[in-house]
């Protein structure tokens, strides 16, 4: 177990909660900006099948973006919620210590390099979409 100091707490508190807020306003923005009357006429009054595709692409774009900030908000709130454990920078796989730098740059982050690593090339094939 690490343990990180009361200053390194209270950086990466403020990191997360600074993240969640601008998170929160890009929310917040894309939903504005998706209810924009501008796509709703051009999804309207296309003429033929490709640009009834752009814009339905552009539509499942806006809804993708915002689908990735709403869950970046939930890990967000999540770390928060763990950050008061003392096995906070704790890695979930070996039990080894994240890092302070490594929390520092990804607040979010629940595994050390090396298990991140391994992770990610265990299940990469999670992350590609397939048909």
């Amino acid at each position: 177990m690490a343990n990180l100091s009361v200053d390194q707490l209270a950086k990466l508190k403020q990191a997360l909660q600074q993240r969640y807020l601008e998170l929160q306003e890009d929310v917040r923005s894309e939903l504005e900006r998706s209810g924009d009357q501008r796509y709703i006429d051009l999804a309207g009054k296309v003429s033929d099948v490709g640009d009834d595709s752009v814009a339905d692409m552009l539509m499942d774009i806006d809804t993708a973006i915002i689908d990735r900030q709403v869950q970046e908000m939930r890990e967000i709130e999540t770390s928060l919620k763990r950050l008061e454990a003392p096995d906070f920078s704790d890695c979930t796989d070996c039990g080894g210590e994240i890092g302070f730098d490594r929390l520092l740059a990804y607040p979010t982050a629940q595994r050390c390099t090396p298990c991140q690593s391994r992770h990610e090339k265990t299940f990469h094939h999670e992350s590609n979409p397939s048909l």
